[in-house]
């Protein structure tokens, strides 16, 4: 069956991702229903597809007749579902491990023919961080509920709405110096989310995705010092960037991680995910794999987006812009 006369549950939706995801399922002509905790913030969506073929669906992800009705009829069911922190009743346990197996248990009693479920590259039973933590054990839930679910484990994402560049461009504004956590050596293979929203369409249509993993990191790895680097660059700033060891990061981290109306810059399971490099297994399974080999790279994105950061816009000759 085709993706074009597939109807498709999206859990998630409306976020990140699933924004860009969204778009893709609807030119591909498939009926889409976001499932959403507030159908209202998902609206905007409709107008990515023809009248009535992107459904906003009011989903509560932690009771199973309402995941179950958000699955009734559906050939498909995708999980973008994630959290960076913990706060209330948002933990990782429910968002990463129990969400996802109740989505893979409906999923196969409803009939569901594929589900793809999107992780994060990282993800350990072995490691310090709860959230790398959480990630494996709700792959290992996915696929002991669904064992032919595809797994995308995507490295740092970034594209117009990301929470990497965009954070760090807006510091670069304000702030007289930017932190080098560990000494800013840690290597990320950041993954433009057009090129995951490809992938997890690509996933779709491949036999050969049933039951297994994908790696996904963009074109090349770059050091933390590298990534800030770059942002500054983009954005006409010259910070300084200042060496934070571990311990003091932990430090930070457990502070900051208590604000609570903002969301945390920094917390102490971060610090932790932070002493790995979050780089692709070169034995690992990815976009190759899925058909795809022209990727983005962040050189040529980042300063479509970044450039707000910019006073004065890139016009140097703008009178107060950057020189």
């Amino acid at each position: 069956m085709s993706i074009r006369t597939q109807v498709i549950t999206v859990f998630g939706g409306s976020g990140f991702i699933g924004r860009h995801l969204i778009r893709r399922l609807a030119k591909s002509g498939a009926i889409v229903r976001i499932a959403t905790r507030n159908p209202t913030k998902a609206a905007f969506l409709k107008t990515a597809g023809a009248v009535g073929q992107i459904v906003p669906f009011a989903t509560d992800v932690t009771k199973d007749e309402s995941v179950a009705r958000a699955l009734q009829g559906a050939d498909v069911a995708i999980n973008l579902i994630g959290v960076l922190f913990e706060r209330g009743a948002q933990t990782f346990q429910a968002a990463h491990v129990d969400t996802p197996a109740r989505i893979a248990r409906l999923a196969a009693a409803n009939g569901v023919g594929r589900l793809v479920h999107v992780s994060a590259l990282g993800a350990d039973a072995g490691s310090a961080s709860s959230y790398a933590r959480s990630k494996a054990a709700g792959e290992q839930a996915v696929l002991s509920a669904f064992p032919a679910a595809t797994i995308l484990r995507p490295s740092v994402v970034f594209g117009p709405e990301d929470g990497f560049f965009n954070k760090f461009g807006a510091m670069a504004q304000i702030a007289p110096a930017l932190p080098l956590i560990g000494g800013g050596t840690t290597r990320f293979q950041p993954v433009y989310v057009g090129d995951v929203a490809e992938a997890i369409t690509a996933a779709l249509s491949l036999d050969s995705a049933k039951g297994r993993s994908f790696e996904l990191g963009g074109p090349r790895a770059y050091s933390f010092k590298e990534l800030l680097q770059l942002t500054m660059k983009e954005v006409h700033r010259s910070r300084c960037l200042v060496p934070v060891p571990w311990t003091v990061a932990e430090t930070l981290g457990g502070v900051l991680e208590k604000v609570p109306v903002l969301a945390p810059a920094l917390t102490r399971d971060q610090v932790e995910l932070l002493k790995r490099d979050n780089v692709v297994s070169p034995t690992a399974a990815g976009f190759a794999d899925l058909g795809i080999t022209a990727l983005s790279s962040c050189e040529v994105v980042v300063p479509t987006y970044l450039a707000r950061f910019i006073v004065g816009g890139r016009n140097p000759t703008v009178p107060g812009g950057a020189h």
